[in-house]
C-alpha cells in the first residue's frame, strides 16, 4: 500500500519512523500554544525526543499490529503535522478514527484539507475499511470545513467525549462511509 504522496506547497505526506523523534518533538515544541485548546494536556517529556521516541515507538507498534497508520506531514524538511487512521476495528465493523493536526503556520494552505482526501482514499482502497469517524470540539470550525470537504457528515454529539485542555469537552462527531 503506498502512502508517500506530495501535497500542495510541496509537503510530502509519509508514514511516521523511528528517526522522526527529534523533528516532532521541535514541531510540537513549536505549536505547543497553538494546539493547547485542541489537546489533552501533555506531559513535559512529550515535548522531548525521549519522550516523542516512546510515541513513536507505541504508533509503529500498532502499525505493525495493524490497529493504525500513523503519518507525518513534511515541509522543507521539517515536520508540520500529523494524520492517523487510529483503533482500526476489522471484522462486522471495518471502521477507523480519523486524527489530525498542522502547525499553526501551515494553517489555510489546503494541505489537511487534501491530507484528509488521500487517507480517505487509503482508507478505501489500501486499507479496504467501510467507515472513518472524527471528533472535533464544537468550537473547533476550521478542522469541521476539512471533514465536510472531504465528504463526512455530522451525525451526533457525545457529551464529555473525550479530556481536552484538562476537562471533559463535548465533541461534534463526523463520519464519512467509504
Amino acid at each position: 500500500m503506498e502512502t508517500d504522496r506530495t501535497l500542495a506547497h510541496g509537503t510530502l505526506l509519509r508514514l511516521l519512523r523511528a528517526e522522526d523523534a527529534e523533528p516532532l518533538a521541535r514541531a510540537y515544541a513549536q505549536n505547543r500554544e497553538y494546539l493547547a485548546p485542541w489537546e489533552p494536556v501533555r506531559p513535559e517529556e512529550w515535548y522531548t525526543e525521549e519522550g516523542q521516541e516512546q510515541a513513536i515507538r507505541h504508533s509503529l507498534e500498532e502499525l505493525f499490529r495493524g490497529t493504525a497508520l500513523p503519518l507525518v506531514l513534511v515541509q522543507d524538511g521539517s515536520i508540520i503535522g500529523r494524520a492517523t487512521l487510529s483503533s482500526v476495528v476489522r471484522g462486522a465493523f471495518q471502521n477507523a478514527h480519523l486524527g489530525y493536526w498542522i502547525a499553526e503556520h501551515a494553517q489555510n494552505q489546503g494541505i489537511m484539507t487534501q491530507t484528509i482526501g488521500v487517507l480517505v482514499e487509503i482508507a478505501r482502497d489500501g486499507l479496504g475499511l467501510h467507515r472513518i469517524e472524527a471528533a472535533t470540539l464544537p468550537q473547533n470550525v476550521p478542522s469541521q470545513r476539512v471533514l465536510e470537504k472531504n465528504g463526512f457528515e455530522f451525525y451526533g454529539l457525545a457529551h464529555k467525549y473525550i479530556q481536552i485542555a484538562g476537562s471533559w469537552e463535548d465533541h461534534r462527531m463526523h463520519q464519512r462511509i467509504l
